[in-house]
């Protein structure tokens, strides 16, 4: 294999709710060739947590650790990275993070000051389970690699930033909508932009001629209207509680209910926006778990509650699918993917039963098997559907090396 032209080392940082993946690379800063040089996961991060970490061209290498939060996390990766032959410089060129919520200040990757860090503190409150982790590994690795190391930020609301405006507003008196920057936001867009992009190199269909809905199901869910290479709609809000039943958020309910409940069980709005987002969903219905490889299990055992819970789920996603046919005038394709989306065949049949109606048809033996990639509707299914694997870090380290790419043009002139 050639040697890249002058070439970076990069990383990429995402954070979940409660888990974070990285991703490590070279990259040509005059080519833009990305090689991947090591890969991993810490999951169930707040306790015993499961550590999976790869160098390309070996095997996984898997522990348990209690991990407190998402700082102790990036330390954990960054003192392994650093043991790795291809860091024999101890330090990577850049550090890509993906946050959350930028807001309407950001529209697209930027160099992280004290100013955006200040900026992304501000709108911690507008999602609590991710900003905050976010903030915390930026600090974590901005402490271990030093001033030399460019460290950046990309957006998950930057996909969705051209969507109609009749989409993004609440139907609140506008004068107070606009006074306190309350407008759907949509989140997850590093994961819908990478099943569009998936999906065209794959069938080698222009993102600009497709009409896409694409499913992001893990811990947290939320769907997208694709037209044109461009979100059109999407399920979450002005905040990611808004929209699908996720693993522990609510998603869409009667906007009385936070009130009503406070008032009813004596307590503080912050208390009940806390049960909305950790004790909700998946969760909150079961009364057992979040796991859907669990609640599968217990439904067959006859738990009731489980079951409930996987209708509603299903249910909802199947809602939105119908309400985004209806947005797009109809859709060439439906990708599923995350953890749930990829992973769980029960789940992605149940979805789509129903769906006949618009000429949805899944083959069954496609569906529980074949490549990690792949088509599972029938031949005569006059609507695809996929499951596709939605790799943020990939798009990290894009945004990432653009970045870089830019300083250095900067820096010539």
């Amino acid at each position: 294999m050639m040697a890249l032209q002058n070439p970076r080392t990069l990383l990429a940082i995402n954070c979940g709710s409660w888990s974070l993946k990285f991703g490590a690379a070279q990259a040509s800063l005059d080519t833009g060739e990305v090689r991947m040089l090591a890969t991993g996961l810490i999951g169930g991060i707040g306790g015993e947590a499961e550590i999976r970490f790869r160098e390309e061209g070996g095997g996984d290498q898997r522990s348990t650790a209690e991990v407190a939060d998402h700082a102790d996390a990036t330390r954990i990766v960054l003192d392994w990275l650093s043991g790795r032959p291809f860091l024999a410089s101890g330090h990577f060129d850049a550090i890509g993070h993906r946050i959350v919520h930028g807001g309407d200040r950001f529209k697209g990757p930027a160099v992280v000051t004290p100013d955006l860090l200040a900026d992304i503190e501000s709108l911690r409150d507008l999602a609590p389970l991710h900003n905050g982790p976010s903030l915390a590994a930026i600090r974590a690795a901005q402490e271990f690699s030093g001033p030399s190391t460019l460290t950046i930020a990309t957006f998950d609301t930057a996909f969705h930033r051209n969507m109609p405006e009749y989409a993004v507003q609440y139907p609140i008196p506008l004068e107070m909508a606009l006074r306190h920057g309350i407008r759907r936001f949509g989140f997850h867009g590093l994961a819908h932009e990478h099943m569009m992009e998936r999906y065209s190199a794959i069938t080698k269909r222009p993102k600009d001629s497709v009409r896409l809905i694409t499913l992001q199901l893990g811990s947290g869910c939320s769907a997208a209207a694709i037209s044109q290479g461009q979100s059109i709609d999407t399920s979450m809000g002005l905040t990611p509680l808004e929209g699908l039943m996720m693993g522990t958020r609510c998603g869409d309910i009667d906007p009385t209910i936070p009130g009503f409940l406070a008032s009813q069980e004596g307590v503080d709005i912050e208390h009940v926006e806390n049960v909305l987002n950790m004790r909700s969903g998946l969760l909150g219905i079961s009364g057992r778990s979040q796991d859907v490889r669990e609640l599968l299990s217990a439904e067959a055992a006859g738990d009731a509650r489980a079951g409930l819970a996987l209708d509603m789920f299903c249910y909802r996603v199947r809602k939105y699918i119908g309400a985004y046919l209806a947005a797009l005038g109809g859709a060439d394709a439906i990708i599923f993917s995350g953890g749930i989306g990829e992973n769980s065949p029960e789940i992605r049949a149940r979805i789509c039963t129903g769906l006949e109606w618009c000429g949805i048809r899944i083959d069954e033996s496609r569906n529980r098997r074949g490549q990690k990639e792949r088509r599972i509707s029938s031949d005569a299914s006059s609507i695809e559907v996929w499951v596709l694997h939605s790799e943020e870090v990939a798009l990290i380290l894009r945004d990432t090396l653009r970045c870089l790419q830019a300083t250095a043009v900067s820096a010539e002139t």
